[in-house]
């Protein structure tokens, strides 16, 4: 543990916050600064610059807020790295879901949601939507283990091969009929509405085990450039399990 905190604290002095709030994990919070600094935009004539300053600092204290009460919480409870195992994903999952609610962030399904809402609201037709869709998934680095995307598309390519166009969103005639399509597609993988909140916690579950594995892969690499120095040589890179990243916070 000495080691660990010697060579995590040369390489990285903030480790921990780039860890628990960088890349998308900081999403959330950077989205509601955001949304906040839109809501705040001066309208028509523009406002006098000490008026400018006061509705920056609003919004700074605003996301600041948010940052020290993410923060807070993830200075309570010690973090396992380790995705292979279940209880820790399942714990550092728990940890986001309560730091979200304490600041009012969204949930991850909630973010992808509102994701998908923002990107595709003027895309036109069904195809572009769903391609979309699947960039959007790939972003968050999403797998489709059942392979219901691959049927959505074809479930597509079905019906404007029957209707002979592109679908339209817009298209009250047709739309009804890919509707039809995707709900056989639902009852062929067994999905049903009222399995979506188990789905959307098994979702959150993935999310974690993937952040848990880039601050594995980070934790280990910055451990590694480190052992490389002479005043390192012959010391044995710690289990990375055995970080508390709470002490680099």
């Amino acid at each position: 543990m000495a080691l660990a905190s010697r060579i995590l604290s040369k390489s990285r002095q903030i480790y921990s916050a780039q860890a628990v709030f960088g890349r998308d994990n900081a999403f959330s919070v950077r989205t509601y600064a955001k949304e906040t600094a839109r809501s705040a935009e001066p309208k028509g004539p523009r406002r006098p610059p000490n008026e400018l300053d006061e509705t920056l600092k609003g919004i700074f204290l605003d996301v600041k807020k948010v940052y020290d009460t993410v923060y807070s919480v993830f200075k309570r409870e010690k973090i396992t790295i380790d995705p292979d195992d279940p209880a820790a994903v399942s714990h550092y999952a728990k940890m986001w879901k309560t730091a979200r609610k304490e600041a009012g962030l969204l949930s991850d399904s909630e973010r992808i949601k509102n994701t998908i809402e923002i990107n595709t609201k003027d895309i036109p037709d069904a195809r572009t939507y769903l391609l979309k869709l699947q960039e959007i998934r790939i972003k968050n680095k999403l797998v489709d283990e059942i392979g219901a995307e691959k049927m959505m598309f074809q479930a597509l390519d079905k019906v404007e091969k029957d209707i002979k166009k592109p679908l339209l969103r817009n298209d009250k005639k047709n739309m009804p009929l890919l509707l039809a399509e995707f709900d056989k597609v639902n009852k062929k993988l067994g999905i049903k509405m009222e399995d979506l909140p188990k789905m959307e916690e098994e979702l959150e579950l993935k999310i974690a085990k993937v952040e848990l594995a880039e601050m594995k892969k980070d934790a280990i690499e910055a451990m590694e450039t480190q052992l490389k120095r002479e005043e390192f040589k012959g010391e044995e890179m710690p289990d990375v399990r055995t970080i508390d990243i709470r002490q680099f916070m």
